[in-house]
């Protein structure tokens, strides 16, 4: 057994490193929070390559003294704590004064600080922990940190990173999120010499979430207050429908760090429940305030993990602000009846001024008969008088108006005996006097209107009588007759009755599909009596999955005629930019539109318009949140979100030839579960039928 004996001090700074630093985004985090820490109102990241070859974290805070350059990079060296009374209730986002040693211990370090009135900065250089000479520099107020070639002296860590999109895409996500904890402070992310990230650091939460988290997610966003005694919290979450399929859009901060808790997520999801679609999440942003000595935040070498005193109280404290922010909502939503003043009375104004006594006698009044003139007597007609029908009410037609110089009379004639038929009524001219109220006229002044009875039932009109215009001298010379024309179509012969039958294909399939339930399931019989249930929108992901999983080639495209904008997180937006030729593999022709920004000239042909922009988004968390490199797996991953858009929906209505291939899939054993795992059949036998009608 080997003897024990103590470590070497730059081993033990790589064992700590390795706690500390696990990827570049650690790096950021560390100095950022110390940048916070320092007072500073602005803070520049700037990295190439994913932060493994450059990384500079730059801000105007308070500066370090050239004499204690070189003590800062020592283990345990903090100016944040002094007696063990303080880690009690610790105050700051860094207190270890672990962070600096680890960092320099892995990579070539350099430093630059100014303190405030300085008139000049000083510079140190560490490489692999081991510091140099400190030397004057000239520099702007504050502090700037710059690594390099992280991990260079441990090549073991190196074959665990990522590609430098993914190490990109989790500082832009580490980045966006500390703004959000510190809106007063402007946060600037430059990535390759491109600037993807500016916050406004006015103080305003919504600015910075603006800034951060785009505009589609600021949109949908509710404001949260609560208070309990000494406990607070403040921040926004989304409306119900604007929920998201992962919980990458919850952060939580608890005394402006920025933390993983569990109940805390608990707390705001049990606020949702029965408002939101089973597998669906909030996106939420809050900041949660506690007296130091509730919260234990030394649990975790990264500090993103704290314990809480008085958990339930924590727990109530953001349940019941979220209910409150929602009920909030769904009461402004709610109609609200109109005030009694100004209810529109339906009466009118006339009634809405009457006394009660004034009512009653109008009321009295409207009961009586009507007015009845001196000696006039009521008409009745005897029983057995027949009832003669009276005249056809005149109407008015529009006749194009006829060059009379031209052939005008002829042409005239002939348009009213064309349209006159043989078999129709006439009317002479005494009896085609106007009536009030019967007849129509259409005024133009390039036609002339002729006077035409109003049709009977089953009768047409014909005119004999005057034309009425300046066409009437025309119109009234004989003309020899010409034989009349029908208005209508002659009525069809009548055709032998084809009997009606439904053309069914010849299947020899040992089941038959007896319908559908809720237009989600179908359900069909086999040849062995038992009734089976399928989940078509189920199986019909199965096969989309199946189909592009051994098609090697691009899925297809559509064109879209006016491209689409859309606007994603810092994470989500650098996750996606890294990625576009896989996106393009997906049939997602996108391009990067600044901002934060996409724009798409072609989605896929399987997915609607209405699905592209959420399907990117489900995308991008699945490459944000992806727990691996290899690039089968994370094609795999993407290809069951886009199997899932493009198949048919539940409480859709579907054609019988779709169900019947759903149903010959799946009864033939091709397709048993989802992409997912859910299964996609259920079996109900006949036995099992009986027993629950007591016949069994």
């Amino acid at each position: 057994m080997p003897h024990i004996q103590q470590l070497s001090p730059h081993v033990a700074d790589l064992i700590a490193a390795g706690e500390v630093v696990e990827r570049p985004a650690s790096v950021v985090k560390e100095l950022l929070e110390n940048a916070i820490d320092a007072g500073a109102q602005s803070v520049t990241v700037e990295m190439k390559n994913g932060g493994m070859t450059y990384l500079r974290v730059s801000d105007d805070g308070c500066g370090i003294a050239p004499s204690e350059l070189p003590t800062a990079f020592l283990r345990h060296a903090t100016s944040k704590l002094r007696t063990a009374e303080d880690l009690a209730a610790i105050g700051t986002l860094g207190f270890r004064g672990e962070a600096l040693a680890a960092i320099s211990s892995v990579s070539r370090l350099d430093i630059f600080s100014r303190e405030r009135g300085a008139l000049s900065g000083a510079k140190l250089h560490l490489e692999g922990g081991v510091p140099g000479a400190v030397e004057d520099a000239g520099c702007p107020e504050g502090t700037s940190i710059i690594v390099r070639d992280l991990f260079y002296n441990t090549p073991a860590r190196l074959k665990f990173m990522k590609r430098d999109s993914a190490e990109a895409t989790a500082i832009a996500g580490l980045v966006g999120h500390l703004a959000l904890s510190h809106p007063e402070v402007s946060f600037k992310l430059i990535k390759d010499g491109t600037q993807t990230l500016l916050t406004p650091g006015d103080g305003a939460l919504r600015s910075a979430i603006y800034a951060s988290l785009g505009r589609e997610f600021t949109l949908s966003l509710l404001e949260v207050k609560g208070t309990d005694g000494d406990m607070g919290v403040t921040g926004f979450v989304t409306s119900p429908i604007a929920s998201r399929g992962t919980r990458g859009m919850q952060t939580f901060f608890v005394n402006g760090r920025l933390v993983k808790s569990q109940l805390l997520t608990a707390a705001l999801e049990e606020a949702y429940s029965n408002r939101m679609m089973k597998g669906k999440f909030p996106g939420c942003v809050l900041l949660v305030e506690l007296p130091r000595d509730m919260v234990d935040v030394n649990v975790h070498p990264a500090k993103t993990i704290v314990k809480f005193v008085g958990e339930k109280r924590v727990f109530d404290l953001v349940y019941h602000a979220v209910m409150a922010a929602l009920d909030k909502r769904e009461e402004a939503e709610r109609p609200q009846p109109k005030p009694a003043s100004q209810v529109q009375n339906p009466r009118g104004d006339f009634f809405a001024n009457m006394t009660s006594q004034q009512y009653r006698e109008s009321q009295r009044a409207a009961e009586k008969p009507a007015y009845t003139p001196a000696g006039a007597r009521p008409v009745s007609a005897p029983q057995s008088a027949p009832v003669k029908p009276s005249p056809a009410p005149q109407w008015q037609t529009r006749v194009p108006a006829i060059d009379t110089q031209s052939g005008g009379k002829a042409a005239l004639s002939d348009y009213v005996r064309r349209e006159t038929p043989a078999s129709a009524p006439v009317l002479s001219a005494q009896q085609s006097q106007p009536v009030e109220k019967s007849v129509h006229t259409v005024e133009n002044h390039d036609d002339e209107v002729v006077t035409l009875p109003m049709p009977e039932e089953n009768a047409r009109p014909v005119v004999t009588g005057p034309i009425i215009g300046p066409a009437a001298e025309t119109a009234a010379e004989p003309e020899p007759e010409a034989p009349a024309v029908p208005v209508f179509a002659p009525a069809k012969q009548e055709e032998p009755e084809i009997e009606q039958t439904t053309f069914v294909p010849p299947s020899a399939a040992p089941w038959r599909i007896a319908g559908e339930v809720l237009d989600t399931y179908i359900v069909c019989e086999d040849e062995d009596k038992n009734i089976w249930l399928i989940d078509k929108h189920a199986a019909h992901e199965r096969v989309n999955f199946d189909r592009m999983k051994a098609n090697q080639e691009p899925l297809m495209c559509q064109a879209l005629l006016a491209p689409l904008v859309a606007e994603f997180a810092a994470e989500e937006y650098s996750a996606l930019a890294a990625n576009l030729d896989l996106l393009r593999e997906f049939g997602f022709e996108c391009e990067e539109f600044g901002g934060g920004s996409l724009i798409l000239r072609a989605i896929p042909a399987d997915i609607d318009s209405g699905d592209a922009i959420p399907a990117l988004e489900e995308l991008a968390d699945k490459l944000v949140t992806a727990h691996t490199a290899d690039p089968a797996a994370a094609r795999d991953a993407l290809l069951h979100t886009m199997a899932c858009k493009a198949a048919i929906k539940g409480g859709w209505k579907s054609d019988l030839s779709e169900l019947r291939v759903l149903v010959d899939k799946v009864q033939s054993g091709e397709v048993q579960f989802c992409p997912h795992g859910r299964p996609v059949k259920a079996k109900l036998t006949k036995y099992e039928l009986e027993k629950m009608f007591k016949r069994a």
